[in-house]
């Protein structure tokens, strides 16, 4: 009873903060992002190992300096990403958002979406991924999505409340593999997280040249369906709720040339394709996210050092 009551507490709470940033300019928004950067930066240490540990994984070459002006920046793309969440629902309708959004590879969304075979969509966590299923069920593409549970059930019916908005339907993480199935039989769409880690069982792939684990269950919804599947990326351009949908790339395991047959391939084609997007705005990806878990088998190791996946 305690814990119930606890919980519509910080309900009640977050439900106030979003109503209190929904009524502020987006300038002030911007502004006050920029101050929570300066605070979780140089004074609040959250996940400040994790953050470098990341850093010099990806991007060994950065001096001090420039680890602590991405550091910033990242910060403050988390904390525009929470507002923009916000004001999303009064801010982009299907009347405005050619305003707001561009999407230059139209083309290759439109073959993938539109058609009666199912169709995976992989992005990762990189700028804003919430408002990525949010804009293709408005752009009239709704897709299924897999998400945790959150252990506040209030927030989480509130949160899946703004993705189910505009057609994006949402699935838990435990237990949804006969959902998945049946929607992908029938020709339904898929997002997935492709930077998940996946465990000691899951399959080891080179991540900017460090071997991390990734859930086999992505690359085999593609395979084991023939379905489409397209990387993507919502990057955000220079203003709060300005942003431009990114395809790194588009292939079809139907096609007589598909080259990426198997689990192992698969994997390692679209975590290549999400490091280009994240490499293309690297302030934009969630460095605070552990993506490199666990230790690595030795004969895994031995295996991608062979074929020189690995850094040096």
């Amino acid at each position: 009873m305690l814990q119930q009551l606890i919980d519509y507490a910080v309900y009640l709470v977050v439900r106030v903060a979003i109503a209190f940033v929904q009524a502020l300019p987006i300038g002030v928004c911007e502004r006050i992002a920029g101050g929570m950067a300066t605070l979780f930066t140089t004074v609040l240490p959250v996940r400040r190992k994790v953050l470098r540990e990341n850093l010099k994984i990806a991007l060994p070459t950065l001096t001090e300096a420039e680890q602590q002006r991405l550091a910033w920046g990242m910060w403050r793309h988390l904390f525009l990403m929470i507002m923009e969440i916000a004001h999303t629902p009064r801010r982009v309708h299907r009347t405005n958002w050619r305003e707001l959004v561009d999407v230059p590879q139209n083309e290759a969304i439109i073959r993938t979406m539109c058609t009666t075979r199912p169709s995976v969509v992989i992005s990762g966590h990189y700028g804003n991924f919430e408002l990525g299923g949010y804009l293709l069920g408005m752009f009239g593409f709704p897709t299924h999505t897999v998400a945790r549970t959150l252990d506040n059930r209030h927030i989480d019916r509130f949160v899946n409340d703004f993705r189910g908005r505009t057609g994006q339907y949402i699935l838990p993480k435990q237990g949804s593999s006969e959902q998945i199935e049946q929607l992908l039989s029938s020709g339904g769409a898929l997002t997935l997280l492709g930077d998940q880690a996946g465990g000691n069982r899951g399959c080891w792939v080179p991540f900017f040249g460090r071997p991390a684990s990734t859930h086999k269950a992505v690359a085999l919804f593609s395979l084991s369906f023939e379905a489409p599947t397209i990387v993507v990326g919502v990057r955000r351009k220079q203003r709060m709720l300005q942003y431009e949908i990114e395809v790194a790339d588009v292939v079809d395991p139907a096609d007589r040339d598909f080259a990426h047959a198997g689990v192992q391939p698969m994997t390692e084609w679209y975590t290549g394709c999400l490091e280009r997007i994240i490499l293309s705005d690297p302030e934009q990806y969630w460095w605070i996210h552990r993506r490199w878990k666990g230790e690595i088998p030795e004969k895994i190791r031995r295996r991608l050092e062979r074929r020189g996946k690995l850094a040096a």
